[in-house]
């Protein structure tokens, strides 16, 4: 009787129909751990989520934004994205995060990344545009950095335009000529009115120069704990707050000037400087590397999807929010953390991040048949 009045609340409580009895069962098992165990706790918490205001509608505006496959439309329609990142050091996030644009059904991803790490990200796929055009500190003498920094940022602006939305910072390290081209970029990108999601070296790139984001409405940044300690901590001048989560987020978004925070953790959370939504959606017990790069290459490509959907709309949008960057965000956080669960409940401790990758597409088909 347990199983099946607790199977019931489950239902209700989610805001993904699962595919399968074998995922629904995980799930169950998933709750139970995090409310430790016991009944009365499993219980108190469906209700707490059933109860949540904050709770965002995630599979309706899943379906809303995402474009239906239309036969007179043609390539790059359905978004075009560009990953700014990867270094000697790093080349499988910005592989992650662009490769993930493309699973999720953008018609283009492009990866503009420094020239060692260009071969090895042309080896892991055929589908990516790679620009080996960023440099290194290490690369150029002292008398060539204002040529070659013009030359990287000129050769970027050359594309800008056609981008639907640029993903800064995976893979891309903390050499300082390869952040100051980066942060002209970012410049630029903004005077283009280009939407910019800001994840891993991009987030210490904007912490210590945080005027590049400021007041930019077309900017979401997505931190991890430590990354969101560091930005509280530089922006708010105190510690985290974990009593007072949404208020804290609302007041660090306000004073950046409204740019979109995604704040990753158990459950994520979203806010805008007006609003704060609410994602949590179970995933994976898995917390292998490599998950929030298919974070922001997925919130790229929504975010894209929610400005099209609400020109479209003109004015007539009939979900809630209505903030792209915030329904990008919601998108995003919902639909990697149910690829995370199915690829979790095939490979249990052997998920991988190629493994979640691959459900992403049969997540979204699972809510947005494309015939």
């Amino acid at each position: 009787m347990f199983v099946k009045h607790g199977m019931n609340q489950l239902s209700s409580s989610r805001n993904f129909t699962l595919s399968s009895s074998a995922v629904l069962r995980r799930q169950h098992f998933l709750i139970r751990s995090l409310a430790g165990g016991g009944h009365s706790n499993y219980c108190t918490l469906n209700r707490m989520q059933e109860t949540n205001p904050l709770e965002a509608d995630a599979e309706n505006i899943l379906r809303a934004i995402t474009p239906s496959l239309d036969p007179t439309r043609h390539k790059g329609q359905a978004g075009k994205i560009a990953v700014i990142g990867g270094c000697r050091e790093y080349t499988g996030a910005p592989y992650f995060a662009a490769i993930s644009a493309l699973k999720i059904g953008a018609d283009l991803s492009h990866v503009f990344c420094t020239k060692d790490a260009a071969p090895v990200i042309k080896s892991y796929s055929p589908e990516l545009i790679v620009h080996p055009i960023l440099e290194e500190s290490y690369s150029i003498g002292e008398g060539d950095r204002k040529y070659i920094s013009g030359k990287v940022v000129a050769e970027v602006d050359k594309w800008l335009e056609r981008f639907d939305c640029l993903v800064v910072g995976p893979g891309l390290g903390r050499d300082p000529f390869l952040l100051d081209c980066v942060s002209e970029i970012i410049k630029q990108a903004r005077r283009l009115n280009v939407p910019i999601v800001v994840d891993g070296d991009g987030l210490f790139l904007v912490t210590n120069s945080i005027e590049l984001v400021s007041g930019n409405s077309l900017a979401v940044l997505t931190p991890n704990v430590n990354e969101y300690k560091r930005l509280v901590q530089k922006v708010l001048n105190c510690e985290v707050n974990d009593q007072d989560a949404h208020g804290q987020l609302l007041s660090l978004s306000k004073r950046i000037g409204d740019v979109t925070i995604l704040r990753k953790g158990k459950a994520d959370l979203i806010a805008d400087g007006e609003i704060v939504k609410s994602v949590s959606v179970y995933g994976s017990l898995r917390r292998c590397g490599g998950q929030g790069d298919i974070l922001s290459g997925s919130v790229a490509v929504f975010l894209s999807w929610a400005r099209q959907y609400i020109m479209a709309a003109e004015g007539n949008v009939a979900i809630r929010p209505t903030n792209p960057t915030v329904l990008g965000c919601i998108a995003g956080a919902a639909l990697l953390r149910k690829a995370a669960s199915l690829a979790f409940e095939n490979r249990k401790r052997s998920t991988l991040t190629g493994d979640i990758i691959e459900y992403l597409g049969k997540s979204l088909e699972d809510i947005c048949p494309a015939c």
